[in-house]
Formats: C-alpha cells, sequence, structure tokens
C-alpha cells in the first residue's frame, strides 16, 4: 500500500533510504511550521511501524499518516 506520512520538523532527502526509500520532502505546514512527508509503497503493517519506530526514536511529532488508495 501507498502511504503518506508527515511530521514536524526538517528532515533532508538524504534520509530516504533509512526510511526503506519512501520520497521524503519538505515544505511549510500551515499551523506546524517546517513539515517533513514521506510518501511512497510500504509491503506491510510490519514495515509501518519500523518507520513509524524510526521517526518516534528521532523525536518528531507525527501529524498524519495516510494511506493512499490505488490510482489515486
Amino acid at each position: 500500500m501507498k502511504y503518506q506520512i508527515k511530521v514536524q520538523g526538517n528532515i533532508d532527502s538524504s534520509w530516504s533510504d533509512w526510511f526503506n526509500g519512501l520520497e521524503v520532502s519538505s515544505g511549510t505546514g500551515s499551523d506546524a511550521g517546517c513539515v517533513t512527508t514521506f510518501t511512497g509503497l510500504v509491503e506491510d503493517q510490519a514495515a509501518l511501524r519500523g518507520i513509524l519506530n524510526r521517526l518516534w526514536d528521532l523525536n518528531l511529532t507525527l501529524l498524519s499518516v495516510i494511506q493512499i488508495e490505488p490510482g489515486a
């Protein structure tokens, strides 16, 4: 499944490999200041949990996790 994960803060796109090859992009959110968005395919729930654990380990504030429907 494809996911979009947003966190508060700025993560450089060079971290993509550490996040299972997800696309990493940073921008400005409406209320959160700098927001980093991770987008891409996640193999299964265990892989998703691994990504979320890495965000936790970096002490980043999770803003959203959205499952993107195929074809969207």
